[in-house]
């Protein structure tokens, strides 16, 4: 009982906490009833600051009514007794063997994912529909879910399943070769993701020859970002929002635009958006997040292994005995439980680097307008909530907000060039 005692009290303390941070969001945005601020005068027009906040209103109802299903979906998946039950019929069925728990933990994932998926459907054909940003078809948007679904199954298992042998193989140190294992395996995805997965899903294409592609280059060239090719990618085939990032690392590095934000700003601002991201290497940002990252993995197998010597563990959600699928499947559906308090400061962190990143942006173009009106741009066409609320924004953003992103320029970036604003 103390177990179950211990999971409600977790459970209801993130419910309230998601609870309060939508509230105190919803009515700093209500606060200003669709009126244009005075601090946000020449950065955005008064409608599409009124869009904005519609757009960011109807998000945080469907958050809300997400956030208590899922809440529900969890209490009912853990306390009901369906895990046990699903967990013998599996073994009954196709016998005791880690090959058998691989795919009880993957059957269980499936059919959770199932009860998020009317809210991916009416997010997608409702509610970006109504704000003019989808533009994927049913077929597209089916097609993508089981193509997923099947990567998923196909990388992970394997992976699974060779984490739960190392039970057997090492005994107690099995954690420690696993978090290897693992952490290795992520490194690969970094390299092999972009150049087999991400194909599956979207169309890349080299940036065509000419001005623009000249210009990028010679942006890489001068600040030492070597990249094998720039690409432009299909994201309009799904929505109209706007990204760009690169991927990979070492001589698989590769720079990508979405076709959408090629078509949205112009050379200039595609320049210091691309050396945003060129920052965000230079700087050793991505170094530092795997460093972070390896900490987390490596404390979440230790902690694994402390359950499995726990008995009293499994048999507070009703389970009889340790079991490593069982172990590992607990810990994914209860990680978010400890994961919520601690994303405030990932993202912290997360923010800091986006600054510093624009500050190196600012310094390689040599001004800070092309940034700053890149921003406003990538802002008025994406509907960026500009008002969050403080706490709200603190707790959930991993990026700063566009009065905030101005605000730091100002300050640390160069002066704007001559005859600019």
């Amino acid at each position: 009982m103390a177990v179950v005692t211990l999971f409600l009290i977790a459970l209801l303390a993130r419910l309230g906490m998601q609870l309060a941070l939508d509230w105190a969001n919803w009515r700093h945005l209500r606060r200003h009833g669709g009126v244009l601020p005075e601090r946000l005068r020449g950065v955005v027009e008064p409608e599409t600051f009124r869009r904005s906040t519609d757009y960011t209103e109807a998000k945080l109802r469907l958050g809300l009514v997400e956030t208590l299903a899922d809440t529900v979906v969890l209490a009912v998946v853990l306390l009901s007794g369906l895990l046990p039950w699903l967990h013998g019929a599996f073994a009954g069925w196709l016998g005791e063997t880690v090959w058998v728990s691989g795919l009880f933990l993957f059957g269980v994932l499936l059919l959770l994912s199932l009860a998020s998926l009317p809210f991916d459907w009416y997010g997608q054909f409702r509610l970006e529909e109504r704000f003019g940003f989808n533009r994927t078809t049913p077929g597209l948007w089916v097609g993508d879910k089981v193509k997923g679904a099947l990567v998923g199954f196909v990388i992970g298992y394997p992976l699974v399943v060779l984490l739960m042998k190392l039970v057997g193989w090492l005994g107690a140190w099995w954690w420690l070769w696993g978090f290897a294992i693992f952490f290795v395996f992520q490194l690969l995805m970094v390299v092999l993701y972009p150049m087999f997965i991400m194909p599956l899903f979207n169309k890349f294409t080299p940036l065509p020859e000419g001005e623009l592609r000249d210009r990028l280059m010679a942006l890489a060239e001068r600040t030492g970002f070597r990249t094998r090719a720039i690409l432009v990618m299909d994201g309009s085939r799904r929505s109209t929002h706007a990204n760009a990032f690169f991927t990979g690392f070492g001589r698989f590095r590769r720079i990508v635009l979405f076709d959408t934000l090629v078509e949205q700003l112009t050379a200039e601002e595609l320049e210091a958006v691309l050396a945003h991201e060129i920052g965000h290497y230079k700087l050793g940002h991505i170094p530092r997040t795997l460093a972070v990252s390896a900490l987390v993995v490596l404390g979440a197998f230790w902690l694994i292994d402390r359950l499995l010597q726990s008995p009293w563990f499994f048999e507070g959600f009703g389970f009889g005995s340790p079991d490593i699928g069982v172990a590992l499947l607990l810990f994914l559906l209860l990680g978010g439980l400890v994961g919520f308090w601690l994303s405030p400061l990932f993202n912290r962190l997360s923010r800091r680097h986006e600054y510093q990143a624009d500050a190196f942006a600012a310094e390689a173009v040599g001004a800070v307008s092309p940034l700053k009106s890149a921003l406003r741009k990538l802002s008025e066409k994406n509907l960026s909530n500009l008002v969050p609320h403080p706490f709200y924004s603190g707790f959930y953003y991993s990026h700063p907000t566009l009065l905030e992103r101005e605000s730091a320029l100002d300050r640390s970036g160069p002066p704007a060039a001559a005859g600019e604003a």
